[in-house]
């Protein structure tokens, strides 16, 4: 895995991590949970498009700081409105 997906994945757990909600990507045929490191490895390595489907109290924020992180980190994402 290099360097900057190593990156992007981290960076993405820690901000999953920060909220109550649930997050889940989903890609192509793949369901992850977004704080799980392992799937998260394999599923950006692997994939070229996100969707986030994200519910809980604090859902809102979440979505806002999961759509920072992933377009800081230059991966597309679609989130669930």
């Amino acid at each position: 895995m290099n360097r900057t997906i190593a990156q992007a994945v981290v960076e993405i757990n820690q901000v999953a991590s920060k909220f109550e909600s649930s997050i889940v990507m989903i890609t192509d045929d793949k369901v992850i949970d977004a704080k799980s490191m392992l799937g998260l490895s394999f599923s950006i390595f692997s994939s070229k498009s996100f969707k986030l489907e994200i519910h809980g109290k604090d859902e809102e924020d979440a979505k806002k700081a999961m759509l920072e992180v992933f377009t800081k980190n230059k991966l597309p994402v679609e989130i669930n409105k």
